[in-house]
């Protein structure tokens, strides 16, 4: 079994040696896996250039960690809940037997259509046990998988399938998402169109929708499975062979694959899931996040497995057929950790209680939330009426490049504090530094975040750029892991997470998280979520802009939410954070995976509303001209 840190004094201890000896802790952990020949060297690294290298020549195969390892005393367990869209369909599950089974049968489909190790395979899909299934048959064969959220347009799918080279595109006919059913197979069919590498596409059946198959490319996943066999012993691949590439959005330019390699990622996950979420013998977790984003790799597939996990995974959205679907689920099938969006959580929060009617809850153990630091409001409320007051909520802060995990509270272990991430997990050894990359020792600092230590679950490289990967993560400060965000370290030694650098305002000589400032909007009364970024002002150097998104409005309409928004912020805050601008919008540009892309706010608070770039990983692009309109007819208001 991974380690378990049992106590507040046990976590002190094993932080401190793994910070002493990382080399020797992180063998610790690893030798808890199974080699198929055991590592020379623990670690190799250079930031500089950069280059990690962990286990280096340990050779292994991260589905022989998941089945083969504890198969003999985990075959009959469930190993993964699958909850469907509709809630009148039928429900599956998956023993660790079965899913063995079919990972090793669909091992077998990969090979019979020319997938040898290495090839990369993209994957876009609903959210459906084949999903996982497909992935880890790219793990057993020693094939790269890119998972490509199904969300995506045509337009967006191909570019990351071109970028990754990938020659099998695992797909199906169609998906369900609230009322909506997506067509998934005619928008992989475009997307082909764009490509040149794809020279397979496998299609599950999901809807039951005619689709068209295109001869010698296109194959139905039931008729290739009939014949192949149930038994596929798996691929030995090298600890630093990539497992997958994962793209994340940048700011300007194409999509980053980010790359992650096998051995270090298993061990991090792994550690990081047992620890963080105190999963113990008999859970059942569940992590409502979508498999195309890292959360969903990291903590509903691979960390959870590696453990020995019984999973739920749920299809739909968590507002229909009505907003007490998460609380629905929960109750099911007796869930013990939830892990969810601070988005998510303000959307239910302000449907009202009524949702919570007749939800038990009594299971529920642990909450997590992730993506962006959760405002003080949404934590109590999450806290007190779906934990009940008796859950620890672990605020966790990591990223896509960093594969697990970075800083939060150990369930239950470190006592929490409402929008902080709390303490660095073991092996982490970040930094504060100020603009110059000097570091700010002792508490009550804030600065740039920085990593000084590498750790097994980061990525290695940007796929086929690394002069990317060098210039963004470890261009900015000298022998630094640059995370991009702003961090406040309070009297506790605890992490607060500003947001983005460039989201970090100062405001005559004052430096705000937007965060923080977004925190207090969302006090306000009438507020359902908020956005503020900076711009150029004449005296403070900057100002702050804030969109505020509000269902129902006070006797005085939209000036007065506007005047009551900067009392409130002036209340909480204090008067030096009180925003110069508020547009009152009904919604904000969000990513599908609930992040709001902030440079577009920022290009409207700087009147640049012409070009925005690349929008189609918005769920909505339709709010951006609503903004940009609504914007426009406030500055010719304000004369």
């Amino acid at each position: 079994m991974v380690p378990n840190i049992s106590s507040l004094s046990s976590y002190i201890l094993e932080y401190q040696r793994s910070c002493a000896n990382p080399t020797g802790y992180w063998a610790y952990v690893a030798d808890t896996f199974y080699w198929r020949r055991k590592y020379d060297e623990v670690l190799r690294w250079d930031f500089e250039k950069p280059e990690i290298a962990w286990y280096v020549n340990g050779k292994l195969n991260i589905t022989e960690n998941i089945f083969e390892r504890q198969i003999y005393y985990r075959r009959k367990q469930v190993a993964l809940y699958w909850e469907p869209n509709d809630p009148g369909q039928p429900a599956r599950s998956l023993t660790y037997q079965e899913l063995f089974e079919a990972t090793q049968q669909f091992a077998n489909v990969l090979i019979a259509q020319g997938v040898r190790k290495g090839d990369r395979v993209a994957i876009y899909m609903p959210m459906v046990p084949e999903l996982v299934v497909a992935m880890l048959a790219c793990a057993r064969i020693g094939a790269v998988h890119s998972v490509i959220f199904a969300g995506f347009s045509a337009q967006s799918l191909a570019e990351r399938i071109n970028d990754a080279g990938a020659r099998v595109l695992i797909t199906a006919d169609g998906g369900y998402r609230g009322e909506k059913t997506i067509p998934i197979k005619a928008i992989a069919d475009e997307a082909m169109e764009s490509t040149e590498c794809v020279e397979r596409a496998i299609v599950l059946r999901r809807t039951g929708e005619s689709v068209p198959m295109k001869a010698g490319r296109d194959y139905w996943w039931h008729d290739l499975k009939k014949n192949a066999p149930l038994v596929h012993e798996a691929v030995e691949v090298d600890a630093e062979d990539p497992l997958y590439i994962l793209y994340t959005s940048g700011s300007t330019g194409k999509p980053k694959g980010l790359v992650h390699t096998t051995a270090g990622y298993m061990v991090y996950t792994a550690h990081t899931f047992r620890n963080v979420f105190q999963y113990e013998e008999g859970d059942v977790y569940f992590c409502s996040a979508d498999i195309g984003w890292v959360t969903g790799h990291s903590y509903l597939v691979y960390g959870p497995l590696l453990n020995g996990a019984t999973n739920v995974m749920f299809e739909g959205v968590p507002t229909w057929p009505d907003a007490g679907r998460y609380w629905q689920i929960i109750d099911k099938y007796r869930v013990n950790q939830f892990y969810t969006a601070p988005t998510a959580i303000r959307a239910l929060m302000a449907l009202g209680m009524e949702w919570l009617n007749g939800k038990d809850l009594g299971s529920l153990k642990v909450l997590g939330t992730v993506g962006e630091p959760i405002n003080e409001e949404a934590w109590h409320w999450y806290h007190d009426h779906i934990g009940k007051n008796k859950c620890p909520i672990v605020d966790t802060w990591w990223q896509t490049e960093t594969g697990g995990i970075m800083i939060s509270p150990l369930a239950g272990i470190i006592p929490t504090k409402p929008s902080y991430a709390t303490l660095p997990f073991v092996g982490i050894q970040p930094a504060i530094v100020d603009d110059n990359g000097n570091e700010l020792t002792g508490n009550s600092v804030e600065g740039n975040l920085a990593i000084k230590f590498p750790w097994p679950g980061m990525a290695r490289t940007i796929w086929g750029d690394h002069e990317r990967f060098r210039h963004t993560y470890f261009g900015r400060f000298a022998n630094l892991y640059f995370t991009g965000d702003g961090v406040k370290r309070d009297e506790d030694g605890y992490y607060r997470i500003l947001g983005r650098v460039d989201d970090v305002i100062n405001v005559s000589g004052h430096r705000l998280g937007t965060a923080e400032i977004e925190n207090a909007i969302n006090e306000h009364p009438l507020v359902v979520e908020s956005a503020v970024v900076a711009f150029p002002h004449p005296v403070k150097g900057q100002g702050i802009y804030a969109f505020a998104i509000c269902n129902e409005f006070s006797t005085g309409g939209e000036a007065g939410i506007r005047q009551s928004v900067v009392k409130t912020v002036e209340r909480i805050i204090g008067p030096f954070a009180r925003p110069d601008k508020v547009l009152v919008v009904s919604g904000l540009p969000k990513t599908r995976s609930g992040k709001i892309m902030r440079r577009i706010l920022r290009k409207i608070a700087l009147g640049e509303g012409d070009d925005f770039g690349d929008t189609t990983t918005l769920l909505d692009p339709a709010v951006v001209d609503e903004i940009v309109t609504k914007a426009r007819a406030m500055e010719a208001e304000a004369g």
